[in-house]
């Protein structure tokens, strides 16, 4: 297959061409030429006035529901959804059932993922079952593929479990995912602590519970002489902590939900289920700090945490309403709203560079005779997001049937190229 992508900007921080508008030529998924006016003869030709080239996204926090939950997203479908978004990559979280705490759930996903358009990195389990008493087996699951371990969306309470994951994955590089919510302070709460849950009549989930685990991981994260990624941050508090234990030369990272840098507790005035998330949408205050955080490299990687779910577990009472929305295909558009078009080379760095380094992966090159992994796409693009264009099977999100500014015009990965 040859194609041409004519007239583009590049976006890629590692290559000669940053910031350059360039042709570049592709030849079965090999880089063949990169330069200025290439006529190419018996080609397939993108171009798009004002569009942009860059690395391949990376999503470090996704669900699908493959194990278990097919009904809600399988690895096919969760697949396409994210290629229609613009990953190349992602990691897949272990809220499945079974959880990915052994190799054998490890190898499942690997092995399935061969034959799919994207990348798949399951993260493994901390604890057996993510039941938060018993260390699973990390390093079993890190030889069979997983690089980064989780109790996805369930917070590690046990301190002394996370001391021991942490100093024992040191020696083989793998990273700790911690989900930072202290459950004695949150509760049974649903929605953020502050006037709008006052006003909504509903028990708030105080930020004190997300800024007190950080601290909490922070210092046994330096006792263990190990780095820490923190998965949706979503407080001011939380963003000035991990501020200040990287002035201080700590190995810590974080990342936030795109979703959480455009939306904030003023949304859930109609109790719409599908502004349910976890952690929640917290005060307008809140939101500023973490576009800020992302601006100034506190926080390192946006994130879709993509979270499927059927219409009967959110067509129900806001209180019994599971949380999380679909968010693979809206990622970038809702980022391109949060942190704006001149803060789009940050935006990039933080969906390729950052998310790859913080999984220990290798960066994507563009160079001649390197495979493609690219990600080919208009930041001032309109675009409407509804059930016709959604790929997933799963559609809980209160973006739906709504106009998208900034759009993913097609992908070159895997020797196949992709225009949507």
């Amino acid at each position: 297959m040859r194609l041409l992508i004519k007239s583009v900007t590049i976006l890629w921080e590692n290559s000669d061409f940053h910031q350059l508008n360039q042709d570049v030529f592709l030849e079965d998924g090999i880089i063949r030429q990169i330069g200025t006016h290439l006529d190419i003869p018996d080609v397939e030709v993108w171009h798009e006035e004002g569009s942009y080239l860059s690395a391949g996204w990376f999503d470090l926090d996704a669900n699908f529901g493959e194990p278990g939950f097919e009904n809600r997203e399988d690895l096919e479908t969760g697949s396409q959804a994210a290629l229609s978004g613009g990953f190349t990559g992602l990691a897949l979280m272990p809220n499945t059932q079974p959880a990915f705490h052994a190799k054998t759930q490890i190898e499942f996903i690997k092995n399935k993922a061969r034959e799919l358009p994207i990348d798949l990195f399951p993260i493994g389990c901390i604890s057996k079952n993510r039941e938060g008493r018993e260390m699973a087996e990390l390093f079993d699951m890190y030889q069979t593929g997983a690089l980064a371990f989780s109790d996805g969306d369930r917070p590690l309470e046990n301190s002394g479990l996370l001391l021991r994951a942490l100093q024992y994955t040191r020696p083989f590089h793998a990273k700790i995912f911690s989900y930072p919510e202290e459950i004695s302070l949150s509760g049974s709460a649903k929605v953020h602590e502050g006037i709008n849950s006052l006003r909504l009549g509903m028990k708030g989930i105080p930020s004190l519970s997300e800024e007190w685990m950080i601290q909490r991981d922070l210092m046994i994260a330096v006792y263990a002489e190990s780095p820490i990624h923190f998965t949706s941050v979503s407080s001011s508090g939380a963003v000035e902590l991990i501020r200040e234990a990287k002035a201080k030369g700590q190995k810590v990272t974080a990342s936030v939900p795109s979703y959480h840098l455009v939306l904030d507790d003023g949304n859930l005035s109609d109790f719409d289920t599908n502004y349910k998330v976890r952690p929640p949408l917290r005060s307008e205050r809140d939101k500023n700090a973490l576009i800020h955080g992302l601006k100034d490299g506190t926080i390192d990687a946006i994130t879709s945490r993509h979270t499927p779910h059927e219409i009967e577990y959110k067509a129900v009472e806001f209180e019994l309403a599971l949380d999380g929305i679909v968010n693979l295909q809206t990622c970038f558009p809702l980022a391109i709203q949060g942190l704006g078009l001149e803060s789009l080379n940050t935006l990039i760095r933080a969906l390729t560079i950052k998310p790859r380094a913080i999984m220990g992966l290798s960066q994507p090159e563009l160079k001649i005779g390197e495979s493609a992994n690219f990600c080919w796409f208009h930041p001032d693009k309109n675009w409407i997001f509804d059930k016709k264009s959604l790929k997933g099977k799963s559609f809980n999100s209160p973006f739906l049937n709504k106009e998208m500014r900034g759009k993913v015009l097609g992908v070159v990965f895997k020797n196949r190229n992709t225009q949507f």
